[in-house]
């Protein structure tokens, strides 16, 4: 009896494709401020505050990783000669507000604190 489990686990074993389905998408993961973001062309995302303008073209050569169908290529630290292209849609964006509460019991001591971080909003053009 035990051996007729490791014949059907074999059996699922060998019917199984052995290589996944690659989405063939071109993707980089992009150090943009600080901070990482795994874009493909046409994604539009928030990123911390740049100093370009609405409507600037910019470029960012921190690419981390580049990924092409099945072809993959990992920067030590940086991809050399990848840059991907971006347009500023909207420099003056804001986050959720994000609050701060501070309280200390027994004292009747209660402070409440907000902000709003400012974004910059930008669409990926190209990723080469």
């Amino acid at each position: 009896m035990t051996d007729e489990p490791d014949k059907i686990c074999r059996k699922r074993r060998r019917s199984r494709p052995k290589h996944l389905k690659i989405n063939c998408l071109m993707y980089a993961i992009v150090d943009i401020a600080g901070q990482q973001f795994k874009v493909e062309a046409g994604n539009e995302i928030f990123v911390q505050r740049l100093a370009d303008a609405k409507g600037a073209d910019v470029e960012f050569d921190k690419v981390l990783l580049v990924a092409d169908g099945e072809a993959v290529k990992v920067g030590t630290p940086y991809v050399e000669g990848a840059i991907v292209k971006a347009t500023v849609l909207d420099d003056d964006a804001k986050a959720d507000k994000v609050l701060v509460f501070k309280k200390i019991r027994r004292k009747g001591f209660q402070k409440l604190n907000g902000h709003r971080q400012k974004l910059t909003k930008i669409k990926i053009n190209a990723i080469a």
